[in-house]
């Protein structure tokens, strides 16, 4: 039956179509087979039982033929298919490419002109048996066209997977296949109706240039498809206009794309959409692609993150280190990779599972981690046993003296040093980080990926050039007696550290959770004492099991349900608590607004908040022009605040917004200063 609606349908399109374009019907039919061949392809060959396994079907249009996307707009059917899986198996839905337009005698089409895979995942039943085939076989209905003639078509596909192999062989081309979906935007957009226009508003970070852009709806008739878009940048948002459809949804959903594959997709709700702004520039004013701009970005941030106080000191030493090595350049270029190496892991480890907790529906972002309280614990722990190291109660591997790195563990101390680094410097989104990583997530996954190496790059960057470049590291002080004073003074900042990390334990575990956090380091500081003391003998490592559990038990123990603390009326600033809503009600009494997130646990920010916004002269000018201020406070994490960084392109905080009375929001720097903020209110 099913089969019969589609031929029907198509027949009834097509006879549409020879009325419109009369000669159509002299076209001759293709040759040799069907017009787009199909064939199916699994990422891997083999399967565990339970285990979901993507499927590419691959269309290869012949020349001058074309297929269509989900939605085909004026014209054309979407593609149907049906399974025959074994039983248990369960098929989820296709996912498109981003499509193409074509425009044959006014109708919009949405279509693929050239070779495409529209990919699905199938889950193999847990009652599968090790060692058999689970036959995977599939039937596709389908349209081909050309300007002049559609044609009905069919293809029948079948592959298989081994089941229990342990070989996992994986099929080439899936990277280029994922490449070509639309990336989650992460946040809604916004759209309304006006005289019969359709105005959509998209958050994009302003960071990522697009030089242009079209929206390809899924929802039947929210616009007219073959009326022109125009699109424009305002601010941290795209803004398309184009004719209304037919259509009345509460909803829409589709695909923004951005040009050279790239495509977001993207639900908006009915909502206030800002002013157009500009038009898109068909170039970004620096000439970058969004990708080499978001990367260069990220390197930039990444290097300024060597300055942080608990980067500082392990970055120095480590390089002071490498004027032991003296001639012997092919140990300090193994020492420079080994450490650039557990940096870029740490990083791309982190992104990785940011990108898949944002695609799972999370609203989190960068440093997602420190929201957890029993994680600020195992970063105190870590930054004691650092500082105590540095201090010379004992020795550890790797960020002891300077000739461990002529020892054959250099490389391996060198590494967990890099990695380290990269995991205590989290808490901080410096300048150029903030723009880097909020374009990062509307980029396809491997683009997203590179900005998190190249975050991690930027931070390894110092140490790769004193090993590569020898000239520099001739410039560095020679070791001697100095250098021993030079390490011990270097556990300051990291003692300071550690005292910070228990401050933000005690915001977000409470009284208890801060004595709990102070408890497992002085029994960890005192099992480090007694190796210290055992150093070189037999089993001096032992007291650390017994120190290793209790830490553990005291983190189990942590309490993990306190509230952040609201923000305080009686502030300099007479901060309120941020929500969407108060803000829309302040500016519905177009008042000017300030708004900023925060977090204890943000270096970044608690520097901002002591050097500009608790200053006199910040509440003076800001009384003066009874500007409101908003405080979000992230410190624990807030799906709401969440949402709401997405939309205005960041991945974590801090972030500073001011509202002009009719305005939009300008985005103040991240590092902020009195006059800059005078500028902005005046």
């Amino acid at each position: 039956m099913r089969d019969w609606v589609f031929r029907l349908l198509t027949y009834l399109w097509l006879a549409l179509a020879l009325v419109g374009q009369g000669a159509a019907a002299q076209t001759p039919q293709p040759q040799g087979g069907n017009a787009i061949s199909v064939s199916l392809l699994p990422e891997f060959r083999q399967a565990r039982p339970g285990e979901t396994v993507t499927l590419a079907i691959l269309m290869r249009p012949k020349r001058g033929w074309h297929g269509y996307w989900k939605n085909p707009g004026d014209a054309g059917i979407e593609s149907r298919i049906e399974w025959a899986l074994p039983p248990g198996g369960k098929a989820g839905p296709l996912r498109y490419p981003v499509p193409g337009r074509l425009i044959i005698s006014g109708l919009m089409n949405y279509v693929y002109e050239r070779d495409h895979a529209l990919l699905v995942d199938v889950q193999v039943p847990t009652s599968a048996a090790g060692g058999t085939a689970f036959p995977i076989r599939a039937r596709i209905d389908y349209l081909a066209c050309t300007d002049e003639i559609c044609v009905p078509e069919s293809a029948d596909v079948a592959t298989s997977l081994a089941i229990g192999a342990d070989a996992r062989e994986r099929s080439p081309g899936f990277d280029a296949y994922r490449q070509a979906l639309p990336n989650p935007l992460g946040s809604e957009g916004r759209f309304e109706l006006q005289a019969g226009t359709f105005r959509l508003a998209v958050p994009v970070p302003a960071s990522m240039a697009v030089s242009k852009a079209y929206f390809f709806p899924l929802t039947d008739r929210a616009i007219d498809y073959a009326a022109p878009q125009s699109v424009f940048r305002n601010g941290d948002y795209l803004i398309v206009e184009t004719a209304a459809g037919q259509g009345r949804p509460g909803r829409v959903e589709g695909v923004l794309g951005l040009g050279d594959g790239l495509g977001l997709s993207l639900v908006a709700r009915p909502g206030p959409v800002p002013a157009a702004g500009d038009a898109l520039a068909e170039r970004s004013a620096a000439g970058f692609s969004p990708i080499l701009f978001a990367l260069i970005g990220a390197v930039v941030g990444g290097l300024l993150l060597n300055i942080m106080p608990c980067v500082f000191p392990i970055l120095s030493l480590k390089a002071l280190s490498l004027a032991k090595v003296g001639g012997d350049e092919a140990a300090a270029r193994r020492e420079a990779c080994a450490y650039a190496a557990g940096v870029i892991l740490v990083c791309l480890a982190l992104g990785a599972l940011l990108l898949a907790l944002r695609a799972g529906g999370a609203a989190i972002g960068w440093a997602f981690q420190l929201q957890d309280p029993r994680v600020i614990m195992l970063l105190l722990l870590l930054v004691t046993a650092i500082a105590l190291n540095l201090a010379g109660l004992f020795e550890l591997p790797g960020l002891g003296g300077p000739e461990r790195l002529t020892r054959s563990g250099g490389s391996a101390g060198a590494f967990w040093t890099g990695a380290l680094a990269a995991f205590v410097a989290t808490p901080c989104t410096g300048p150029f980080m903030g723009a880097a990583l909020g374009a990062a997530l509307v980029l396809p996954t491997a683009a997203a990926l590179a900005i998190f190496a190249g975050l991690g790059l930027g931070l390894a960057l110092p140490f790769l050039l004193l090993g590569f470049v020898p000239p520099l590291r001739r410039r560095l002080p020679k070791p001697g007696p100095w250098l021993g004073r030079f390490r011990r003074l270097m556990a300051v900042p990291m003692f300071v550290t550690g005292l910070g990390l228990a401050w933000v334990l005690g915001r977000q575990a409470g009284v208890e959770g801060m004595t709990l956090g102070i408890a497992a380091a002085l029994i960890l500081g005192l099992a480090l004492w007694w190796v210290g003391r055992r150093q070189g003998q037999g089993r001096a490592w032992l007291p650390l099991a017994p120190a290793a559990a209790a830490t553990a038990a005291a983190i189990l123990l942590l309490p993990v349900a306190i509230e952040p603390a609201a923000a305080s009326p009686e502030g300099r600033l007479a901060a309120e608590t941020f929500s969407e809503a108060r803000l829309a009600a302040l500016r519905a009494e177009r008042r000017p607004v300030f708004v900023y997130f925060t977090a204890d646990w943000c270096v970044t920010c608690k520097v901002n908040e002591k050097a500009t916004l608790e200053q006199e002269e910040v509440a003076s000018v800001f009384a003066a022009r009874n500007v409101a201020v908003l405080v979000g406070d992230w410190t624990r994490g807030d799906p709401a605040i969440g949402r709401f960084l997405d939309r205005h392109g960041r991945t974590g905080v801090p972030l500073y917004l001011y509202y002009a009375p009719g305005q939009p929001a300008e985005i103040l720097p991240q590092i902020l200063t009195t006059r800059r903020l005078a500028e902005a209110v005046g």
